[in-house]
């Protein structure tokens, strides 16, 4: 496996992970109108819930986001969340091998499968982890004074294009 891929989500995992330390439990599972009425805990559930997807996909060749659990534990209890993100740190692969992604067509309503593999599908489950963990900034800096990272929650492409900028 890329290494390098591997160390890209653990440091994403470390930041949520960092991140739910400094929040309280009440502050965890508000529900907030700057998000739509969700929680930061519901977006850090959604998080969790596509790594659990994905290694459970990786164990059976199928990976179908769709049906995943939507654990209410992990949305609602800060503690029951952080041991939730650190069996997601533990339980990255160091094979890639072909998988099967499960979608169900919008326009007919028909599932389908297409091929894919680990590798790939971690890289997406990175950079949708970063998409939340923005949403996730929003909402904390709405509810805490908490001073997270100023790159939580950005795309790396982001952070080296923005370090390009700087260094002109």
């Amino acid at each position: 496996m890329n290494r390098k891929i591997t160390e890209s989500v653990t440091s994403v995992v470390e930041q949520i992970d960092n991140m739910l330390h400094e929040l309280s439990d009440a502050q965890f599972s508000v529900k907030l109108g700057v998000l739509s009425g969700a929680s930061v805990g519901e977006h850090v559930r959604h998080v969790i819930e596509f790594f659990q997807e994905l290694s459970q996909g990786f164990q059976t060749g199928c990976i179908d986001y769709d049906a995943r659990r939507r654990d209410k534990a992990i949305e609602t209890q800060r503690q029951y969340a952080i041991v939730r993100l650190q069996e997601v740190a533990a339980s990255l692969k160091t094979e890639n091998k072909l998988l099967h992604l499960a979608y169900t067509d919008t326009s007919s309503g028909l599932e389908c499968q297409i091929l894919t593999n680990y590798e790939r599908e971690l890289i997406y489950n990175l950079e949708h982890a970063v998409h939340h963990m923005a949403l996730m900034k929003i909402g904390v800096l709405t509810i805490a004074d908490i001073r997270l990272p100023d790159h939580f929650g950005v795309a790396q492409s982001t952070i080296q294009y923005r370090q390009a900028q700087c260094a002109q």
